[in-house]
């Protein structure tokens, strides 16, 4: 009887671990097997989010700071201190509340005297804090706060250079950060401050309305959407093309039919993804980010798309996101595993002063941004769709779209200038400027800088459609090329003129 009562004895310390070589039992993860992430935690997420909005900001503060003074400095074309005066007098000569909610800007609380100096400052103080950012992968509602306030007061004194829809998409992206964070804590796993579901689902609305407002807008449209044929075009006559553009317009004819189809299939029913249940958000989260990377890949749109895969990434909880990160005892993997594991053992989280305080803000977060979903989810619904627009003056919940026309030819402003003392005369010779991006010699590769973009050059694209009438920087800008003004020069790659006398 020796041997079954050996065999009993095996059984029972199997009960605590399995035997070498045995299988592991039901539900059980073999003994050198690192235990996974569980589904349902968002504290990788957050670390994605933040890092990656913070990378986005970082291109946005860098595109003012090489920029700004040359735009809306005291010396730029649209100078931000005139307009600033023009509120001002509106407002019966007051830098009172109904100015500063017209255009809200601490640069009111400025001096105007030296606005170069203000506008780096902001600027440089906006690089600094989303560099710490990305790099540590820490943050509090203060830091992320000062990020959404200094952008925010950019753009509410940027005019038409500050006019493109990823202005507003960056300041309700941003705005939604503030409340991923703990108020003070500088940690990158808060224990006390878990990732709020409210916030996430913020960020989820937000690339729903993104995605759905780009394909409605669509449809509702160029008739070449509807006819599948806008991909013909697209590659060829988008603002700055990329190298990768020439290859793509020359793609067959069928190529870009069923680029036409995928583009309506993410834009219009992948979006409903998000709200059919776990598994689905993920295919919703994963799809739109590739959808992005081809984008992105396809031609110079800012730093729109980058900012676009942000939102995408709330769709990904610890689980799916775990891979991102090293495994090993003590990171941040391990961290989380631990945190998990306590949560699984206690029945209720015990709630203090502070938690329900955070419950409160987050929930007026989600009251607030239903309430100013209202004319957003109004204007979706009307076939008089306007894209692109903000209902507030914070820009908290906006509307969006983009390519609803499609140009079919190509027309380029080309500005030239002349040495010849006649400048009407038949052998008069006239010499091009030169952009950093935007196409003029034919002879020229086409350039590579997304997320970085250059203002000038994609406003150059919009004058194209119109007059200069309606466009006064132009005439501002042709002023200056005849001074030969260092300044605005610096926004370009070519000037004909360097070292000689300024053009007639």
């Amino acid at each position: 009887m020796a041997a079954p009562e050996e065999q009993l004895r095996r059984r029972k310390i199997a009960g605590g671990s399995q035997e070498l070589g045995s299988p592991p039992g039901p539900g059980r993860d073999p003994p050198d097997c690192p235990a996974r992430l569980r589904a349902g935690t968002f504290w990788l997420t957050r670390i994605v989010l933040l890092r990656a909005l913070a990378f986005i900001y970082f291109v946005a503060f860098l595109v003012a700071f090489h920029q700004n003074k040359q735009l809306i400095g005291d010396r730029g074309l649209l100078p931000c201190k005139v307009y600033l005066k023009s509120v001002q007098q509106h407002f019966q000569g007051q830098a009172g509340w109904g100015a500063l909610s017209y255009a809200p800007t601490i640069l009111w609380l400025l001096d105007w005297s030296h606005m170069d100096s203000n506008l780096d400052a902001l600027a440089l103080l906006g690089l600094g804090i989303s560099s710490f950012i990305v790099v540590t992968g820490c943050a509090n509602m203060v830091l992320m706060t000062a990020l959404w306030v200094l952008y925010m007061s950019l753009v509410n004194v940027g005019q038409i250079w500050y006019s493109f829809g990823w202005e507003s998409q960056l300041l309700e992206t941003g705005f939604l950060g503030i409340f991923l964070c703990p108020l003070w804590t500088l940690s990158r796993l808060p224990r006390e401050t878990p990732t709020s579901r409210i916030v996430l689902w913020g960020f989820r609305w937000l690339i729903f309305r993104i995605m759905l407002g780009a394909g409605l807008i669509k449809i509702r449209g160029d008739q070449c959407w509807r006819d599948l044929t806008c991909m013909d075009f697209h590659y060829e006559t988008q603002p700055v093309p990329n190298p990768m553009a020439y290859f793509l317009h020359h793609s067959p004819w069928w190529v870009h039919r069923f680029e036409t189809l995928s583009n309506h299939f993410l834009e219009l029913v992948v979006p409903f993804f998000v709200f059919l249940g776990r598994r689905m958000c993920v295919l919703h989260g994963a799809l739109q980010i590739l959808f992005q990377v081809v984008l992105i890949v396809s031609g110079n749109l800012s730093f729109l798309n980058w900012l676009t895969i942000v939102p995408s990434v709330a769709c990904f909880d610890d689980a799916t996101l775990g891979f991102l990160f090293p495994s090993g005892p003590g990171s941040l993997k391990d961290q989380v595993l631990k945190m998990q594991k306590e949560g699984a053992r206690e029945a209720r989280p015990t709630l203090n002063y502070g938690c329900m305080m955070r419950q409160a803000a987050n929930l007026a977060l989600g009251v607030l941004v239903a309430w100013l979903s209202i004319p957003v989810v109004l204007n979706l619904l009307s076939p008089k769709q306007v894209m692109n627009s903000s209902f507030n003056p914070l820009r908290i919940v906006n509307t969006y779209g983009a390519f609803g026309s499609i140009t079919k030819e190509r027309t380029e402003v080309l500005l030239q200038g002349t040495a010849s003392p006649n400048a009407s005369a038949p052998d008069a010779v006239w010499e091009d400027y030169e952009f950093k991006c935007k196409p003029g010699d034919l002879r020229r590769r086409p350039c590579l800088i997304s997320p970085y973009h250059h203002r000038l050059d994609w406003l150059m694209w919009f004058a194209a459609f119109q007059t200069y009438e309606h466009n006064e920087w132009v005439i501002h800008l042709a002023g200056r090329l005849l001074a030969n003004d260092a300044e605005v020069l610096s926004l370009l790659a070519l000037n004909p003129f360097a070292d000689r006398a300024p053009p007639r």
